[in-house]
């Protein structure tokens, strides 16, 4: 039996200022953030920086809410989608924005995986295939617990959530930390760590939306982007894997040198991926956080620079999104942010050729992920 043991947040005030080793003061705060429709309170924990970057998240879905991010000028913008109550998440209006997803992210086959004999079969909410953990108790819907976190380059928050065994039918009691820091040098970075009691596989992201213009701003199209990563994951119609790894070079998916992004979108308007949606095979020697992934906006000047230990990247261009109301109003039009998502290829599970995503008794799960940011 895998023993849980939690911490407990500090309660009984609304900030808590920190001062970290070289005297930089940052500031955490926390409130209420209302309740689910199943009555369960949800908080919101900020974060501030000395430089005046603010990260807002909140404890349904360890999600991130807000990101205020100087431009060229130094005037703060917020530059990921999300909504502005527990209300907005909960509905049909929410793909996923900000949150943690698993077990596992991205996509399984029919939903269906073997393990020491025993086939499992998961919900499939995106048919024919599972996405993202599942249906109504994946990680992105579920109420986390919240703790502060003591970081010697910031100021961070860990959120702990204990999925049961049998949780959206996935095997094992597993223990999830993730913790978010807030660095003095404008970076959120986030490390995921995860223990069981029994095999099972995981595969953690974050979801969060991008569009260094500000969330809400019409496009991300008008975006450069560049990938350290020649090869990717080619995919069928339903966007799962072949097994195949191929190189990138000749095709809409090259950006090993700085394109921008609605360049070629054109060409895979018409495909089963409606644009960008494919996972990249990160270039990499040794092991370790190397860059993955910059984005940058030449309006704002505004640079985000992804870093990760993870094997693949996905990009996907926001081709789902409708239209629909955000964050004060604002209106979130088809391929106006960009998912920039470090995980291990999709179907790993399916996959043994590829990086095993199957967690042991005595083992960690490690995953790291750096936003930094950054202006030209």
């Amino acid at each position: 039996m895998l023993r849980i043991v939690w911490g407990v947040f500090v309660s009984g005030c609304m900030g808590m200022m920190a001062v970290n080793s070289e005297g930089a003061e940052q500031m955490l705060e926390r409130k209420a953030f209302g309740k689910t429709a199943k009555g369960t309170p949800v908080e919101q924990i900020t974060l501030r920086n000395s430089q005046g970057m603010v990260a807002r998240f909140m404890t349904r879905g360890a999600t991130l809410t807000e990101l205020h991010v100087p431009d060229r000028e130094g005037n703060l913008s917020d530059v990921v989608l999300g909504f502005d109550d527990v209300a907005g998440y909960e509905s049909d209006r929410n793909q996923y924005f900000g949150c943690t997803t698993g077990r596992v992210c991205n996509r399984i086959a029919q939903g269906r995986f073997e393990l020491e004999g025993i086939t499992y079969q998961l919900y499939l909410n995106n048919a024919p295939n599972h996405l993202h953990g599942g249906n109504g108790n994946s990680l992105d819907k579920v109420v986390w617990r919240a703790q502060e976190q003591a970081a010697a380059d910031g100021v961070a928050v860990k959120f702990s959530y204990h999925s049961p065994h049998g949780e959206e039918n996935y095997p094992g009691n597993l223990l999830i930390d993730v913790v978010y820091t807030l660095t003095e040098k404008n970076e959120l970075r986030i490390e995921y760590r995860a223990v069981t009691d029994r095999p099972t596989p995981v595969n953690l992201t974050n979801h969060a939306y991008f569009n260094l213009a500000g969330a809400g701003a019409e496009t991300v199209l008008d975006h450069e982007l560049q990938l350290q990563a020649s090869r990717y994951t080619p995919a069928d119609e339903t966007l799962i894997p072949t097994g195949e790894i191929a190189v990138v070079q000749g095709t809409p998916l090259d950006f090993t040198k700085k394109q921008v992004l609605g360049t070629r979108i054109g060409e895979l308007t018409e495909s089963p991926f409606l644009g960008y949606d494919h996972n990249f095979v990160i270039d990499r020697q040794g092991v370790g956080v190397v860059e993955a992934a910059r984005l940058r906006h030449p309006g704002s000047g505004r640079v985000l620079t992804v870093l990760t230990d993870q094997p693949g990247i996905q990009l996907y261009s926001g081709n789902f999104l409708f239209g629909q109301a955000g964050k004060s109003g604002k209106i979130y039009p088809q391929r106006s942010a960009v998912c920039l998502e470090t995980q291990h290829h999709p179907d790993s599970v399916n996959k043994p050729e590829w990086p095993s995503i199957i967690l042991e008794p005595g083992s960690d799960y490690r995953h790291v992920c750096i936003y930094r940011f950054s202006v030209e």
